[in-house]
């Protein structure tokens, strides 16, 4: 009787999985070191007396200024040169300026630093997208994209709960220190086990030759309305979805009288069980619908963002925390099920030299309104309605931000007519 050999994992998925791995690792980091701040944000307040505008401008703009003014000339940069190499300088420049986070005395000392945060992470993310198209076949990248996308949920939880443990323990202080200091004994270990894969390898049309120059790339985009139609709605996702992130716990401390650790603790519970099953979700049915129907990639997360609303109402208006903590885990997940979708799509309307330069523009567009302006902009309502609702003026704030998925489902339906006639090969 013959011995049937077991099945084995071929030594190039084996590095392919490590490979995703590292990544999903620094993306990890990548969203510690951007959310942490949010949990701090109730001891930051009360340190440095600051309001909730000043708050919203450090939590958005003071990271998304450079964060986004940067990305397109690195990912240029990345098009042309080691994409390891740069997200390994991006890693280790971010870590620097979160640790110096800690050492602020005042607003704008602090405000400084998170630019700092900014100018390092914007080499962290669209050379990562690159990557993983070179690294995964057209039929695996929704799936591959959305597990890297786990670094949002993970890393923002454990910022989220870190921050609260450690702030609560401590001081807001030591939270921003150990996080940039790991981040740094990170960043030689991704260059030294981390190789430039061969660009285009997986696609019909590979690209071997030097990539095109900015005007070439923008002039490429221009003509496909389905790239600015989805990075306007993902704009708007992004501004409910990074105002929620910023300031779900200060909600949770004003309106239920948590304590910051109790806070933090159920905020990343939110955002890791919600956040995973949403992310994962998205690039299952991405790859699974969207491989034979490309306009699926769209017309799916479109739909999520529109259910996301109803399961908003009931949480946000709820006096009970418990109801408040189960109704959130569904709009959470239901409003990050566009990342794995969305993302593929946005490497498959360029040819492969032009990947990088195309996420960067896509994040440019995404990031600087969903950051920028999102956080700042619950705040400044929550500080106007403080006026009638006092400390819960920031509900009644937040809950206007679910017009935001209206309009972001809106635009998705619209790219979605569009996606087909502007898919590369």
């Amino acid at each position: 009787m013959r011995n049937t050999p077991l099945k084995t994992t071929s030594p190039a998925q084996e590095h392919r999985a490590y490979v995703l791995f590292i990544l999903v690792l620094v993306y990890t980091f990548n969203f510690m070191d951007r959310q942490i701040i949010g949990i701090l944000a109730v001891p930051i307040k009360a340190d440095l007396g600051l309001s909730d505008t000043e708050l919203g401008l450090m939590g958005g703009l003071a990271f998304a200024l450079f964060y986004t003014g940067l990305g397109i000339p690195v990912a240029l940069l990345a098009d042309r040169f080691s994409r390891t190499w740069i997200m390994t300088v991006a890693l280790a420049v971010w870590s620097v300026m979160t640790a110096a986070s800690g050492l602020a005395m005042n607003f704008w000392q602090l405000f400084t630093a998170r630019l700092g945060v900014g100018i390092g992470e914007a080499g962290g993310v669209a050379p990562a997208y690159s990557l993983i198209a070179d690294f995964f076949p057209p039929a695996q990248r929704a799936r591959a994209l959305s597990i890297y996308s786990f670094g949002i949920p993970i890393g923002s939880a454990i910022g989220i709960v870190f921050g609260g443990v450690v702030a609560s323990l401590l001081e807001w202080r030591v939270a921003f220190f150990i996080v940039g200091l790991v981040g740094i004994l990170l960043a030689p270990l991704f260059r030294l086990t981390i190789k430039e894969p061969p660009r285009g390898r997986f696609d019909r049309q590979r690209q071997d030759t030097a990539p095109p120059g900015i005007k070439t790339i923008l002039r490429t985009l221009w003509r496909k309305p389905s790239f600015w139609a989805v990075s306007l709605g993902a704009s708007s996702s992004s501004m409910m979805g990074y105002g929620m992130f910023f300031w779900l716990p200060s909600f949770f401390v004003r309106s239920f009288e948590l304590s910051l650790l109790d806070a933090s603790l159920y905020f990343g519970a939110v955002l890791l069980v919600g956040g995973l099953a949403g992310i994962w979700a998205g690039g299952w049915l991405g790859d699974r619908f969207g491989h034979t129907h490309r306009t699926r990639y769209l017309t799916i997360p479109a739909i999520a963002f529109l259910a996301t609303v109803p399961f908003y109402i009931i949480a946000i208006m709820s006096n009970s925390m418990l109801l408040t903590f189960i109704v959130l885990l569904v709009p959470t997940a239901l409003g990050l099920i566009w990342l794995g979708p969305v993302i593929a799509v946005i490497q498959h309307l360029v040819q492969p030299n032009m990947r990088a330069t195309a996420s960067a523009v896509f994040l440019f567009i995404n990031n600087l309104i969903g950051i920028g302006l999102g956080t700042f902009a619950i705040g400044l309502l929550s500080d106007t309605l403080a006026v009638q609702f006092g400390d819960e003026s920031l509900r009644y704030s937040i809950l206007a931000g679910t017009g935001f998925y209206i309009i972001a489902s809106a635009l998705f339906f619209l790219a979605a007519r569009w996606v087909e006639q502007d898919w590369e090969g």
